[in-house]
């Protein structure tokens, strides 16, 4: 590494073998039980949460560190239905065909459908958006690096913080998303990655067993 302006590496806990798998397996354990929820609660949630959970997206790493992101928090009623009204238009082209017979019966054992209520239902809708253009500094217009990559990881640490604090949460991607940087008021260089509904579950709320089967270690993983 060229010599840049440097700090101290943070300090890392110092724990033994046994301990670092024991948290380790804390961690795994505590993240294995959150759920995609379609089913949420209206009750409110202190914003200071959400806050919370995007300055912990903030902390992902980055292509050059120019943290290519931007997370619009849609509280607005008015807004919120305006944003279901028009992603339940491309959902209904969804299903009706345009996702192909494989990808339907692939969803099929989900029971998903063009209702999307939730929209509406939850607390928060986030936007999250990748930047093509950006840097660290107010107003940059910097060449943005492996913008999907950073996003995705930022959108990986939001879930767990929020998972963490006790909310519900599912990612929702309907396709095209355009216009929701247009409901968001989102400039042109911007594009809409997901949006992370997140609130309480509603009390009746349930999981298909489908989404319950996850995929062993020896299934995932290779050791060379």
């Amino acid at each position: 590494m060229t010599n840049v302006p440097h700090s101290p590496y943070a300090a890392l806990p110092a724990l033994s073998d046994e301990e670092r798998i024991a948290a380790a397996r804390k961690f795994r354990e505590e993240v294995a039980g959150r759920r995609t929820c379609r089913m949420f609660s209206p009750a409110p949630v202190p914003r200071g949460v959400i806050e919370e959970a995007i300055l912990a997206a903030g902390s992902a790493p980055s292509g050059a560190n120019h943290q290519p992101w931007h997370f619009a928090v849609v509280t607005s009623p008015e807004l919120k239905a305006r944003i279901r009204v028009e992603a339940e238009k491309e959902e209904a082209a969804f299903y009706a065909g345009k996702a192909g017979a494989e990808w339907l019966a692939a969803l099929a054992p989900l029971g998903t459908d063009p209702d999307k209520g939730f929209l509406e239902v939850a607390p928060y809708l986030i936007v999250v958006f990748g930047q093509r253009r950006g840097g660290i500094e107010p107003g940059e217009s910097k060449q943005n690096y492996y913008v999907t990559e950073s996003v995705g990881i930022a959108c990986g640490l939001m879930l767990a913080c929020l998972h963490r604090a006790g909310l519900a949460t599912l990612t929702h991607t309907p396709s095209p998303m355009g216009f929701l940087r247009t409901l968001c008021g989102r400039p042109a260089d911007e594009k809409a990655v997901m949006v992370i509904v997140t609130g309480l579950p509603a009390g009746d709320a349930v999981v298909p067993d489908y989404a319950l089967r996850k995929k062993p270690l020896e299934q995932i993983t290779s050791w060379l």
